[in-house]
């Protein structure tokens, strides 16, 4: 008498069922770390571009020197996930605040800003620093 081989009904349910166990814990923790990562080049984005005009300032004593990036400059990040622009709150030139608006869905966070003091805020009121 010959047994018919295969897998039963029964055994491929509780594959599936570990499978989408297995799944529906890691897929949002998987995404969460995607959207982290796309945070972190706006940030970045954010802390080169004070750099840069921290030393236009220390050259020209102003945030809008001949060297610095200019007022109202729009620009993105490398893989574009951020929109940067540049605001001088002052005429003088002495301060300045920096946006990076997302490209992509980031409700805890939102627009990142970074002013001159160092003081950073993100709108999504999240702990995004």
């Amino acid at each position: 008498m010959k047994r018919d081989q295969g897998f039963t009904l029964i055994e491929l349910m509780i594959v599936v069922a570990i499978v989408a166990i297995i799944a529906a814990v890691a897929l949002p923790s998987y995404f969460a770390q995607v959207r982290d990562s796309k945070r972190t080049e706006g940030q970045v984005a954010l802390m080169d571009l004070a750099q840069q005009l921290e030393r236009c300032f220390t050259q020209d004593n102003s945030y809008n020197g001949a060297s610095c990036p200019a007022e109202g400059a729009n620009g993105s990040t490398e893989s574009g996930y951020y929109d940067l622009e540049i605001v001088a709150a002052s005429t003088d030139a002495t301060t300045y605040t920096l946006t990076a608006t997302p490209t992509f869905d980031d409700p805890d966070c939102g627009t990142l800003t970074l002013t001159q003091t160092g003081s950073k805020t993100a709108s999504g009121g999240g702990d995004c620093w």
